[in-house]
């Protein structure tokens, strides 16, 4: 039987995150002396369904500090917490809950809450001996994911020079781990070489938030075109070896007064239908396999539509769409909408609720992606949560930056140390045509005719 874990003290700080911004620090030191801590990330684009992420307000650093997040984690959630088991996540993911007392937690904040829930559970695998994604695995072997590689960056993340967020790859015939990242690196220095060329010197050393390449594309179009050119450059061949994933990042797109999506680049002011449409028409153009949030987080209908067009072609995934929330996951199960989930464990506030949604994305035949955002730090632990939750595919970022080569870097130290004994997820994780099943012992099954 598993021993006792008992939470000795908690404490907290403010730490800065990859734009600068504060961010929530907690460590949480167990009785037996071992000690877990974590620092949180923050999104840019970030969807109004989220669970609240408790900030200062006033003047310090714009209104974004969290003193009074960190000073609930001292006054507040550690005397709830000591001497109860940090191994029972559950029952201290309930009492935080609980004594926040609302639906989005906004009284004790999401940040303040996630914080003690990610340092409480590396202590617990420090306390054992093992790394997190082992202590997370409950003796499944290990599954490397999907790398969703980011090349060129617009929208929130780079000063809106694109209308769409991003532009990724994801190498889809790629053998191991590292052939991917190996694979992703030649492609972005490919496309570095391309925009040097095209765009003069300037443009080329451009990096945004997440590390992506970032310029002044003439359309969205031209931005997937350079990338598709890129793989070319480096001898693979698009939609062989190597496929597009978009982050449309529609929310930023959406004008709320008219319900109208606008782009900035074509000048157009397109109705649902019609951008549900034009994402549909650079799908059949591109050699894209995954596209993320297509439509805006409360354009249901228009979402049921693209869904029915294309859940069988392509991976839709919700991010600002479902937030990492099995309420609104369920609402899509229910009107056969999407067909993946992105998971980001600050949306929801808890490991906890996160990987219960990701549990039951997975029951449902969703495709999960365990995902970092645009404001992380130099913190590792989502590598070990994708591995050790077995969720087939992640999104990092691109491969610069050291907030997210961290997590790159530990994914690849994972390989290494593993060798045969961890799978790679492959092509077979992505939602679409190209799903068949993930590799043993998951339980979780995605074959064709499921979606």
């Amino acid at each position: 039987m598993p021993s006792f874990c008992g939470i000795a003290d908690i404490f907290a700080w403010i730490a800065l995150d990859s734009r600068g911004t504060p961010t929530v620090a907690a460590r949480t030191r167990l009785t037996s002396g071992a000690i877990g801590q974590a620092s949180v990330p923050s999104g840019a684009s970030a969807g109004s369904h989220e669970a609240h992420e408790l900030r200062d307000g006033g003047t310090r650093y714009g209104g974004r500090g969290v003193s009074i997040a960190v000073a609930k984690i001292i006054n507040e959630i550690r005397p709830l917490l000591l001497a109860r088991d940090a191994r029972d996540m559950g029952a201290l993911d309930s009492v935080m809950r609980s004594a926040d007392g609302t639906s989005d937690l906004s009284s004790l904040g999401a940040n303040a809450i996630l914080a003690v829930s990610l340092s409480s559970a590396i202590a617990v695998a420090n306390h054992d001996g093992e790394p997190l994604y082992r202590s997370l695995l409950g003796g499944q072997r290990p599954l490397l994911p999907m790398p969703m590689i980011n090349i060129i960056s617009g929208g929130a993340h780079a000063a809106h020079s694109l209308d769409i967020q991003d532009v990724l790859v994801m190498p889809i015939g790629a053998a191991t781990f590292s052939q991917a990242i190996e694979w992703s690196w030649e492609i972005r220095r490919a496309a570095n070489l391309l925009i040097k060329e095209r765009a003069g010197n300037l443009a080329s050393l451009l990096v945004a938030d997440e590390g992506g390449l970032a310029m002044n594309f003439t359309s969205n179009a031209a931005a997937m075109e350079l990338v598709v050119d890129a793989i070319t450059a480096v001898g693979l061949t698009p939609g062989r070896d190597v496929s597009l994933a978009i982050d449309v990042a529609a929310n930023e797109l959406f004008d709320k007064a008219t319900g109208e999506y606008v782009l900035r680049l074509d000048d157009r002011r397109l109705s649902s239908d019609d951008m549900r449409e034009l994402v549909v028409s650079w799908s059949r153009t591109f050699p894209i396999v995954s596209i993320e949030d297509p439509l805006a987080e409360d354009d249901w209908d228009a979402w049921e539509a693209i869904s029915g067009q294309l859940n069988h072609q392509v991976q839709l995934v919700g991010d600002d769409l479902l937030v990492t929330q099995s309420q609104r996951l369920a609402r899509a199960v229910e009107r056969g909408v999407a067909n993946a989930v992105l998971v980001k464990v600050n949306q929801v506030g808890s490991l906890v609720a996160a990987h219960s949604t990701l549990v039951e994305a997975q029951r449902f035949g969703y495709a999960t992606v365990v995902s970092a955002r645009s404001g992380d730090t130099e913190d590792a632990w989502l590598a070990d949560l994708a591995v050790g939750w077995r969720s087939g595919q992640i999104k990092i970022g691109s491969l610069t930056r050291s907030e997210r080569l961290a997590k790159y870097n530990r994914l690849l130290q994972i390989e290494a140390e593993e060798g045969p004994s961890a799978d790679f997820a492959g092509a077979s994780c992505i939602a679409g045509p190209r799903s068949s099943r993930y590799p043993s012992e998951t339980g979780f099954r995605v074959d064709d005719g499921d979606l």
